[in-house]
């Protein structure tokens, strides 16, 4: 097919030259043919050679890159792409266990798919695209997962209305989330044995944060006997881990009150119950951790991102560095804390430092045992370090 050329200027090829996904409008000299948002681009040097294939967008990161080989994009490329995230996850292990039935599919540029996360509840795969290419894409999509997954698919649910921003949503009126095929499924799946009751419809992402499942199973090596905080609980993952591991007592934290009957539903659907070691509070973990006299041995900071665009990413650090300074004053001594960052603008070692500020102010002697990420199958691909976007910290505190 004869898609449009964008010609890159003399010294901004190199980039591209090292795989890296994203083409900047600022990179551009000039564009042969009218492509519109969304449309597939051939990528040029100044000199005509051919560099790569991507999504055209009218933003400040103009294109976005699939290809680094002259392919026909039809049909069977996106199957072909979809295959090799499936292989990966094949390879790694995540596909097939008899104790973990969801997983992350496609993680965007980590699997070489721009904008695109599909994540795997049992047998349904849950979309979430953040570009209009690959909203316009969804169609070939399902097909393509029909075909990779086959019987292991019986629906697909469209979770992107959120995703898209706003000026997208307003260029088609009907982007609205819905089963792209197949309908509501069975919505318990297990992880690492652990039973969750997932809303793929109404919950955060795409209905549970399967980043953190390597980080909840190492919280487990570490809460025996021991009174545990999980704030910012969501649908209680790190509580129900906890739990399971013969916790002495649990206290779940999270200003939703929907998170919270989540929570109980998923405390009472692996047989605990909120009476005896597990009760939660709807409450601003700030308010929470300023006026509780409990003091914990182990205790979970999984905020929500504090920062999604630089502009605010020095309140950020000053929020981060207030939640951990709090942390570290209701913590016993010999406690471990789990603290973690979501925001992808805030670097590893920025993290780093303002957990280091914050054990300075509350003046406390500070162990680190593990630094934290997200799990393979949610990988970053070496070209686009952008992409590593989960850190935390597990701390020893004297």
């Amino acid at each position: 097919m004869n898609y449009p050329k964008v010609i890159i200027k003399k010294k901004k090829a190199e980039a591209i030259g090292r795989r890296h996904p994203w083409i900047f409008s600022g990179a551009i000299a000039r564009i042969e043919g009218k492509p519109k948002e969304g449309d597939i681009v051939q990528v040029l040097d100044y000199q005509g050679n051919y560099l790569a294939t991507g999504h055209f967008q009218k933003s400040s990161i103009a294109i976005r890159l699939f290809s680094f080989t002259p392919s026909s994009i039809d049909y069977n490329f996106w199957v072909n792409k979809l295959q090799a995230a499936y292989l990966y996850r094949q390879k790694i292990g995540i596909v097939g266990q008899s104790d973990t039935n969801v997983y992350r599919l496609v993680h965007a540029e980590g699997d070489g798919l721009p904008s695109l996360i599909i994540d795997v509840y049992g047998k349904t795969a849950v979309i979430q695209t953040y570009s209009w290419a690959m909203h316009l894409l969804k169609p070939t999509l399902v097909k393509a997962l029909q075909a990779v997954l086959g019987e292991n698919l019986v629906a697909v649910y469209d979770k992107s209305t959120d995703s898209l921003s706003s000026l997208k949503k307003m260029l088609l009126d009907t982007v609205k989330n819905g089963y792209l095929y197949g309908t509501l499924s069975e919505q318990i799946v297990t992880e690492h044995g652990h039973r969750f009751w997932v809303d793929w419809e109404k919950g955060q992402k795409t209905g549970f944060f399967i980043d953190q499942r390597e980080n909840r199973r190492l919280l487990a090596h570490f809460v025996k006997g021991k009174q545990v905080l999980n704030a910012f609980c969501y649908s209680g993952g790190f509580s129900i881990y906890a739990l399971k591991a013969d916790a002495k007592l649990v206290h779940s934290v999270d200003s939703s009150q929907k998170a919270i009957q989540w929570t109980e539903k998923n405390v009472a659907l692996n047989g605990f119950d909120s009476e005896n070691k597990h009760k939660s509070f709807t409450q601003d973990v700030g308010k929470f951790l300023q006026q509780n006299t409990q003091h914990y041995d182990v205790m979970v900071l999984d905020p929500p991102a504090f920062a999604k665009h630089r502009n605010a990413r020095h309140s950020a650090i000053h929020g981060y560095k207030h939640l951990n300074t709090k942390a570290f004053s209701q913590i016993k001594s010999g406690g471990v804390l789990f603290t973690f960052s979501c925001s992808q603008v805030i670097s590893r070692a920025t993290f780093y430092h303002t957990i280091t500020a914050a054990a300075i102010e509350a003046k406390r002697n500070i162990r680190v045992l593990h630094h934290l990420s997200q799990p393979p199958d949610h990988p970053v691909n070496i070209f686009h370090p952008e992409g590593e976007y989960l850190k935390g910290l597990v701390l020893y505190v004297e």
